[in-house]
């Protein structure tokens, strides 16, 4: 297998036969500490989900794509157009993971990149994503790329009575 380090990135858009890798990659994002009222399993396959459905949907506003070196994927990216809780248009990131062995190698900031283009072809001046507090790897990323918090989720488990 080449090394997934070298050579150039290739960002296509995802099919029905990657529905394996993006399973892979939808489970590349629990690989921090989740909170103990989420399962990692329940994240990686609602996300897997979505990712297949926009690419069944094949809309124009709702898109995933592969990222390859080689023509090995080492990478995804969902972005899709939404409109947030004050009525804005923006470009929302519901997914961007890459492999382990291509963490720091130049594919994450391609898919951003890719995203944030995606936004202005779609006049968005707005791109947004969600990221949990306790991902401080993904955090960090983000915010190295000029991305910044807005708001705060605050959460509380609670018991349930059966």
């Amino acid at each position: 297998m080449p090394n997934e380090r070298d050579g150039a990135i290739r960002i296509r858009p995802a099919t029905e036969a990657d529905e394996a890798v993006l399973n892979e990659l939808a489970a590349r994002l629990t690989a921090f500490d989740v909170p103990p009222w989420r399962k990692p399993d329940d994240i990686a396959t609602a996300d897997a989900r979505e990712m297949m459905e926009a690419v069944r949907a094949a809309s124009p506003d709702n898109v995933v794509l592969v990222a390859e070196r080689a023509g090995v994927p080492v990478g995804c990216l969902h972005v899709l157009a939404a409109t947030d809780f004050f009525g804005a248009r923006q470009a929302h990131i519901s997914v961007l993971a890459t492999t382990a062995g291509a963490e720091g190698s130049g594919v994450g900031r391609a898919l951003l990149e890719h995203a944030e283009e995606w936004a202005r072809q779609g006049g968005h001046s707005l791109l947004t994503l969600n990221v949990f507090a306790a991902n401080e790897r993904a955090r960090r990323f983000y915010e190295r790329a000029g991305l910044s918090p807005e708001m705060m989720k605050y959460v509380k488990q609670l018991p349930v009575s059966d």
